[in-house]
């Protein structure tokens, strides 16, 4: 199942640092095959507040995703964007493909009862 390694961060000053991340950090993500599906673009906010920017990065499954935050190449390259620009990331799995929302609707109605 296809997991995702979401990042959310706040403006940060340009610095080269970061500049370099950026560059670096695919070479990071092959070995693992995860690959961008949104990278530092601008929200359109409609609930709540959402400082900064998003990063989507999706993977084959959530071992793959932790072995690439895990690894020794990424976590060399981290501190590049760490120190200059805050922000937040989790690694989550995502649904399968016939993921029925009522069928969980269900379950927590269920559970609640």
């Amino acid at each position: 199942m296809t997991a995702y390694a979401v990042g959310h961060l706040r403006p940060g000053g340009p610095h080269e640092d970061v500049f370099r991340y950026i560059e670096l950090i695919q070479s990071t993500l092959d070995p693992y095959r995860g690959r961008f599906l949104v990278h530092g673009a601008s929200v359109e906010v409609k609930e709540g507040q959402w400082p900064g920017a998003i990063v989507i990065i999706a993977f084959p499954d959530l071992t793959a995703a932790r072995e690439w935050y895990d690894s020794p190449a990424y976590r060399e390259i981290l501190p590049m964007r760490t120190d200059h620009m805050p922000g937040d990331v989790i690694l989550v799995d995502g649904v399968p493909v016939d993921y029925d929302p009522s069928a969980t609707a269900a379950r927590l109605r269920e559970a609640a009862a």
